[in-house]
């Protein structure tokens, strides 16, 4: 029998309606619907495919994913089947899907993503999340360092997708809340908070990074409270009175992490580093926030949004 979130636990975001909270990061997924070898993905509200570029891309050479003792680096280098390939192959098995999908879009220039954004919309993505924050190419935060060249994108791509369908993945080590403020005044309809940590690992015998790319990025509970930081205060200065919402992402491995970025202002939380752990946490997740919202005392999770904000 198919596991049914409770409806205490239906979320909106921008308009978008989701049975969870629960999201799956881009990239941790697969391309789109390999989780669903592993578990149930009725658990979920949505989830957000691996970033899509115009052409396709092979990525780094390995090693390319490490543990570490409180987390994973990652350092794939955007690899995926690129745009033409995935609305051929992977857009039907998208629409199949007991969940939504949220399309991750990348590029190299402002009009890469603009193509690779439309194209995604064109192939039934239920909203479109610019990746703009990769630490993992070249290229990577080419628009997501400076918040002119991020509102300088926005306003590029918002043409391209419809209202409430426009969600932007914010790096976690840039001026955070400068940026959130480029980008909400720039037409953002969602913020995804936040992409990995630049971090690096060294082997002491070879005295050479472990990763091939030398430097990746860092995911897991490691940065959990960093990114805890971050969304509250975003949520403060920013997005509670732009009324936009807030995707939590970093580091949630039970419900009390998903909570804890629920009440310091995210309206639904995004899971990545758990899929590698353990695929059966998102169902654990799920049943820990219906049994604290009800010990709350509320009628649904969105009233709990913020709450830590509340005098």
């Amino acid at each position: 029998m198919a596991f049914k979130p409770s409806p205490i636990l239906a979320t909106r975001i921008a308009g978008l309606e989701l049975s969870s909270p629960l999201i799956a990061a881009a990239g941790t997924a697969g391309v789109v619907d390999e989780l669903a070898d592993v578990m149930d993905l009725n658990i979920l509200g949505a989830i957000t495919t691996k970033s899509i570029t115009p052409e396709s891309r092979e990525g780094n050479a390995p090693w390319r994913l490490i543990e570490t003792s409180a987390g994973m680096l990652n350092a794939i280098g955007l690899a995926n089947p690129g745009l033409e390939n995935f609305a051929r192959d992977y857009a039907p098995k998208a629409a199949r899907l007991p969940c939504r999908v949220i399309g991750s879009a990348a590029g190299h220039s402002a009009d890469e993503f603009a193509r690779v954004a439309a194209g995604l919309i064109h192939c039934g993505m239920s909203a479109v999340e610019l990746n703009v924050s990769c630490p993992n190419t070249s290229t990577g935060r080419l628009h997501g360092g400076d918040p002119e060249s991020l509102s300088q994108l926005i306003r590029l791509v918002r043409p391209h997708v419809p209202a409430g369908k426009l969600w932007i993945k914010l790096p976690p080590d840039g001026p955070t809340v400068a940026l959130a403020t480029a980008a909400i005044e720039a037409g953002a309809d969602a913020l995804t908070m936040c992409n990995t940590y630049p971090a690096m690992k060294i082997d002491p015998v070879t005295r050479k990074p472990v990763l091939s790319n030398g430097q990746g990025g860092l995911s897991g509970p490691a940065i959990h409270p960093i990114i805890v930081r971050l969304v509250y205060e975003v949520y403060k200065n920013v997005a509670k009175a732009a009324n936009i919402p807030i995707i939590g992402l970093g580091g949630i491995l039970n419900w009390q992490d998903a909570a804890e970025l629920i009440v310091a202002g995210a309206s639904a939380v995004s899971m990545g580093t758990a899929f590698f752990v353990d695929p059966t946490i998102p169902k654990a997740v799920s049943t820990g926030l219906t049994k604290w919202c009800q010990q709350q005392g509320v009628k649904n999770i969105s009233d709990l949004v913020g709450a830590a904000h509340v005098a």
